[in-house]
């Protein structure tokens, strides 16, 4: 199963002569290829699928994504498996260093 996810566009380069853009998914950051928004600015939300960003969203509906993701990670630990992949917030990032 493959998943894209929301990250904020956080620099814009280019690279290749293709529009790229370093991606903070929640904290990690990454790179992802903009071609396919070429209208996204730094600041603004997009979906990335496989190293693409696939469409733009707003903020808000970004942060509703990072809290299910967080959700997840929750209910995944009740049931005894450990969680070490993003997304999760700073707060249960750091909560689960301890």
């Amino acid at each position: 199963m493959c998943l894209a996810i929301p990250g904020k566009v956080i620099e814009i380069f280019e690279e290749n002569n293709l529009k790229m853009g370093k991606i903070d998914y929640n904290g990690v950051i990454n790179k992802a290829c903009l071609a396919y928004v070429p209208e996204v600015v730094t600041g603004q939300y997009v979906i990335v699928h496989a190293g693409f960003a696939i469409s733009m969203l707003d903020e808000e509906e970004a942060q509703r994504s990072f809290e299910a993701w967080d959700d997840f990670a929750d209910r995944i630990r009740e049931e005894g498996y450990e969680v070490t992949s993003a997304p999760l917030s700073d707060k249960k990032r750091k909560e689960s260093d301890k």
